[in-house]
């Protein structure tokens, strides 16, 4: 158990420059339900519910840095989620096959990293995984 009780990852924020092209990005192109942000917010917050963890879009004068930091969605079939975005023409940027998942990258107008992630498996850390070095 650990000390502070974590249960599970609640939410991500993500840095956004124009509400409108984020806007029509998450909701839009990757179909994801705006819910509101709280009233007591005096800055640009917009929502996402993505099944009780949620994603939060900050308005800010100037993107993030362009890194490989990046958050996750979890989607029932990869491919089917690849061709719907290259229909869409968001560019797909492939990486490092592992065992137990099909997975790819895309990128928000404002060059924010997005993982889709199937798991074809329960990963299992014992067979699966290495400890970094």
């Amino acid at each position: 158990m650990n000390p502070l009780g974590v249960t599970h990852l609640d939410h991500c924020s993500v840095v956004v420059t124009d509400v409108a092209k984020a806007r029509a990005f998450y909701g839009g192109v990757l179909g994801l339900r705006e819910i509101p942000a709280p009233k007591e917010f005096d800055f640009v917050a917009v929502w996402y519910d993505l099944g009780g963890t949620y994603l939060h879009l900050l308005l800010k004068p100037h993107p993030d840095t362009v890194s490989p930091r990046h958050f996750c969605l979890h989607v029932a079939d990869a491919a089917a989620a690849r061709a719907v975005l290259r229909a869409k023409g968001v560019p797909i940027d492939e990486t490092v096959t592992i065992a137990a998942a099909d997975r790819f990258f895309v990128r928000d107008p404002d060059g924010n990293r997005i993982e889709l992630l199937q798991w074809n498996r329960r990963y299992e850390p014992e067979a699966d995984g290495r400890w970094a070095e």
